[in-house]
């Protein structure tokens, strides 16, 4: 899962750098700067080349996500409700993101495989048994990237208002409610599960910064909330 999602960064990144540096004659004439590009595409842009290509590579990475969320279901693991709603929703948001040539794709991308590429490679790093630092990484990669992601759709408003429109803007704001309600079911979590923890120890975040592997097994789990 870490190496898909690293494949599918490091191709996205150079693919949206060559697109940068193939079309700078545009820039110029439209006055856009490369920022506002990967923000708002302009209107009528066709879902084809390079950095679409590894759109869609993402689009079917979240099949193999989808695939590995049965596995755990078969496992008798207890799933919450919002890593079930996640897993789902972000296969619909991929979709989309394809069918209508959406704006702010390319850094959502990055943003989520640079996250994905941290936090499967540190639960790789807590199964094969080495020293576990933080219980709570995976959950604040997740917040980063939730909170990334708002600034970013605050960034598209604007520029869609300011620049003329931004391509594929009725499924922007169709995945901007599915965003913020996946921020919501994630801050509900978040704070229940800071709670739980401190009630049943209140002294095993204040006082220590270094947790076993047995901390980080609670519940059977790594990170329940992602």
């Amino acid at each position: 899962m870490s190496l898909t999602s690293l494949t599918i960064f490091t191709g996205m990144l150079l693919s949206a750098k060559a697109e940068l540096r193939d079309t700078r004659w545009l820039w110029r004439r439209t006055r856009t700067t490369p920022f506002e590009w990967f923000l708002c595409f302009p209107l009528g842009i066709r879902p084809s080349g390079r950095v679409f290509f590894w759109s869609y590579a993402f689009y079917l990475s979240r099949f193999l996500h989808m695939l590995r969320t049965f596995f755990i279901v078969l496992r008798h693991r207890k799933l919450s409700f919002f890593r079930l709603f996640n897993h789902s929703i972000l296969l619909v948001m991929s979709f989309l993101w394809l069918e209508f040539t959406q704006s702010f794709q390319v850094l959502a991308i990055l943003f989520s495989t640079a996250v994905n590429t941290a936090v499967y490679g540190y639960r790789l790093w807590v199964e094969i048994g080495l020293p576990v630092r933080n219980f709570w990484f995976t959950v604040d990669c997740q917040m980063v990237l939730l909170c990334c992601n708002l600034v970013c759709h605050f960034g598209v408003l604007l520029l869609h208002y300011l620049r003329g429109g931004c391509n594929g803007i009725g499924a922007w704001l169709f995945n901007s409610l599915l965003n913020v309600a996946i921020l919501m079911l994630f801050l509900r979590s978040y704070v229940n599960e800071f709670w739980r923890r401190n009630l049943n120890n209140p002294t095993s975040y204040s006082s220590s910064k270094d947790y076993s592997p047995k901390h980080a097994k609670l519940n059977g789990s790594y990170a329940k909330l992602n």
